[in-house]
């Protein structure tokens, strides 16, 4: 099965960016402490419509009339509601299992952030924190709740498969993304001693949640991990004959790329993905079934974004000009069919993110911000001829 998909990002993970309404009447940049900063009832309250409206069964059936199989759905780690003061929401993952049997889609069920923060972003539930991986206490809180993942869904017929972690930031990539500086901790003493997780600790992490979820996992579904940001360094993991169905999951954004030194040209791009994503991608399907777990068509050349002043400051390619807006639908157009050219060197992808809730018309924050949106995407021709 080729798996061509999406996420449904900031469903039950929130990200305050793909929704800032959520967030609305408090400094909180991530759901750590939204509900520290809101009243009980106000958070339940606002969670819950929030929930019960952002994904619907219908988004279900306009997934499948996409031409898409399967969706990545982020889950936070309190899923089973057993960590105060945040609201357990396997209710609605049991009915997103149920809206998948009915319209013939497959679920990769994705533990998305871990207590007290694995790669210290935002979307880890927790900015500039990350020690999770120094509690042996919470590492195994996390093994059990994969365990107790695979034991509920493990049989169902629409689980494609579960990945065992989110982005766990390694080395290399806490220098990229300068996490301390980049995702500001709110309380500085809760994010002493945090740093990146080592790649040794994560195979042993893997072997463990593979030994614990294949109790309950039948051999067919599939174990996911995700690299690290590091793609050619699982080389010589899990090739014994004990690990069946393991995919390797690389996250490949052309903000990377421009942070590795890729330059702001259509080009450069085209150049980049061709030289770099495809390449290591067919190398690495020599030892694992590869799939990217998150890419977009976000680049600085369209939308203008300055990466290293972190602001948009429209370039000129896009405004409210029509030629300009063509060029905007070309060079995406372009990069769209460069990457997905270079996913089939593996075995399929999930777009970030299938739907945001922000105005990209009327704010001038979020002009150029619209490529996030896959359906959004769709429906403006980033691909061509809605080819996906």
């Amino acid at each position: 099965m080729y798996i061509k998909g999406v996420n449904l990002g900031n469903w039950l993970v929130l990200e305050k960016w793909m929704s800032p309404a959520l967030f609305e009447g408090t400094t909180a940049e991530d759901e750590y402490y939204l509900p520290r900063q809101l009243s009980k009832e106000v958070y339940e309250a606002r969670i819950k419509i929030h929930r019960a409206e952002y994904i619907t069964e219908r988004d279900f059936l306009h997934i499948k009339a996409l031409n898409l199989n399967c969706v990545r759905i982020p889950i936070p780690y309190f899923i089973f509601g057993d960590r105060e003061p945040f609201i357990g929401c396997i209710q609605e993952l049991d009915n997103a299992f149920n809206w998948a049997k009915k319209y013939d889609l497959q679920i990769l069920l994705d533990l998305h952030t871990a207590p007290e923060g694995q790669n210290g972003f935002d979307n880890g539930g927790i900015c500039g924190v990350c020690k999770w991986s120094q509690n042996p206490k919470e590492v195994e809180f996390v093994l059990s709740v994969l365990e107790r993942l695979a034991q509920r869904y493990g049989n169902h017929s629409a689980l494609f498969g579960i990945e065992v972690l989110n982005e766990p930031i390694t080395e290399n990539a806490w220098k990229i993304f300068d996490v301390p500086n980049r995702y500001r901790a709110v309380d500085e003493k809760m994010a002493q001693g945090s740093k990146p997780n080592t790649i040794e600790f994560l195979k042993d992490f893997y072997i463990k949640a593979y030994h614990r979820m294949r109790n309950y996992l039948p051999v067919e579904k599939y174990i996911v991990i995700h690299d690290g940001f590091e793609l050619m360094a699982w080389k010589d993991f899990m090739q014994e004959d004990t690990f069946q169905n393991v995919i390797l999951d690389t996250h490949q954004y052309l903000m990377i790329a421009e942070a590795d030194g890729c330059k702001q040209e259509l080009s450069a791009y085209l150049t980049y993905i061709k030289e770099n994503y495809a390449k290591q991608i067919k190398e690495m399907s020599a030892y694992f079934p590869i799939i990217c777990g998150e890419w977009c068509l976000f680049n600085s050349l369209a939308c203008g974004y300055d990466t290293k002043g972190g602001q948009n400051v429209f370039n000129g390619v896009i405004n409210n000009t029509s030629n300009n807006i063509t060029d905007k639908e070309k060079i995406y157009q372009e990069i769209a069919k460069a990457q997905l050219s270079a996913w089939q060197q593996g075995n399929g992808y999930f777009y970030w993110s299938y739907k945001l809730l922000i105005d990209t018309v009327n704010n001038p924050n979020w002009q150029g911000w619209d490529s996030w949106d896959f359906d959004r995407c769709i429906d403006l021709n980033y691909f061509a001829n809605k080819e996906i």
